[in-house]
């Protein structure tokens, strides 16, 4: 169940840091927030607005609260294999995913297959070049870097699924920068002033704020639209290495978005940066850190958090705290018994479980949000 941990801020969260309630009750008291902010139990720092919150706002949206990886999410299958299908280890699938899933910054591939799913996506609404135009070709269907991520779960049944993080890559970031710029600029210009230049908006009826609506709802389908190519994918090589296989059912989701919708009798744009919608039925997938659980769950429609719930564990340690305090030996023991990057363990150090808030935690402290439909546990992780 919800507190009050400032004025109009509600948070779900059992483990967070002051700043983080500070950061939130900076955007809770913007004029144009209608209602309270939500946090969601894995909330924490962000750049502008904080991670884990949802903010209803009614005549204006902030392109930060979005964030620069616009329709960020995840993606889940369910297929017919279970754990005895499986071989002993999974190392024979590493190499197929690093091929066909390319990671890392910057990292595409020339796939000519990609051509009709991006000519459904239609076009955005600002004029690419053609450098961007390379890019939304060759970034489509590659997982990107950070904390995205592929594996291979098991859950409570022993059934196997599929899991996926990513987002809109290279061109989501580069729309966002150019709204989230235009929106300081407004600010400047009509001389407004904010407690953190990363709340500036765009105000409901202006081009702008068109501009920036379009690029953001195109941004979404093409991130949704790139999940879906790599868990295609991925469960093609997956059956492959056993030999066999189908998919039972597709779970995918955005976690950095805004969109209109009604809640206490008002038309607001609910901005969810990361947290995904869970309202009666709504499907998710929350997932862990390295070597936890993840799971798939159903929303509840808990009209406190605007039918919202996390998006995974939240980090409690920055990518630099946790290079200097934890290590990869740690990161290896965490990872025992799973197939993985280990040659890069010192490189994902900033991904170490500790450096996450407890999943099992964040689940607790949801309980009002969502029910859980399946626990998954890995059995294989390719980070990007």
């Amino acid at each position: 169940m919800p507190i009050q941990a400032a004025p109009n801020l509600l948070s779900w969260a059992s483990d967070i840091e002051p700043g983080t309630i500070e950061q939130a009750a900076r955007t809770a008291r913007l004029p144009f927030v209608s209602g309270h902010v939500a946090l969601m139990p894995d909330a924490h720092i962000g750049k502008g607005a904080t991670v884990g919150s949802v903010i209803p706002t009614k005549g204006a949206v902030i392109p930060a609260a979005v964030g620069v990886d616009i329709g960020c999410g995840m993606i889940a299958t369910e297929t017919t294999l279970t754990a005895g299908d499986l071989p002993d280890d999974l190392s024979a699938l590493m190499p197929l995913v690093e091929r066909r899933i390319p990671a890392g910054v910057g990292q595409g591939h020339a796939d000519p297959a990609v051509d009709d799913a991006l000519a459904a996506l239609g076009r955005p609404h600002t004029d690419l070049s053609s450098k961007q135009e390379k890019t939304v070709s060759t970034q489509f269907g590659t997982l990107g870097s950070g904390n995205h991520f592929v594996e291979v779960c098991l859950d409570e049944r022993d059934r196997v699924w599929t899991v996926l993080h990513s987002g809109s890559r290279g061109i989501g970031n580069q729309l966002a920068t150019k709204h989230i710029t235009t929106a300081k600029s407004l600010m400047t210009r009509w001389f407004i002033p904010l407690q953190d230049p990363d709340l500036a908006y765009l105000v409901q009826g202006t081009p702008e704020f068109t501009a920036y609506i379009r690029d953001m709802l195109w941004s979404q389908a093409y991130a949704m639209a790139s999940r879906a190519r790599m868990d295609r994918v991925l469960s093609a090589a997956l059956f492959e290495v056993v030999g066999h296989g189908e998919r039972v059912r597709t779970v995918n989701c955005h976690h950095n978005f805004t969109q209109l919708e009604k809640h206490h009798g008002k038309d607001l744009w609910i901005t969810r940066k990361g947290a995904i919608k869970a309202g009666v039925g709504d499907e998710g997938v929350i997932p862990g850190s390295m070597g936890t659980r993840s799971y798939i769950v159903s929303g509840l429609g808990n009209p406190a958090s605007y039918n919202s719930c996390s998006h995974g564990a939240g980090r409690r340690m920055s990518r630099g705290e946790a290079r200097r305090r934890l290590s990869g030996e740690s990161l290896t023991a965490a990872m025992a018994g799973r197939t993985w990057n280990a040659d890069r363990a010192e490189a994902l150090v900033d991904e170490h479980p500790e450096a996450y808030k407890a999943i099992d935690q964040v689940m607790a402290d949801q309980r009002d949000l969502v029910t859980v439909q399946h626990t998954l546990h890995q059995v294989f992780n390719y980070k990007g």
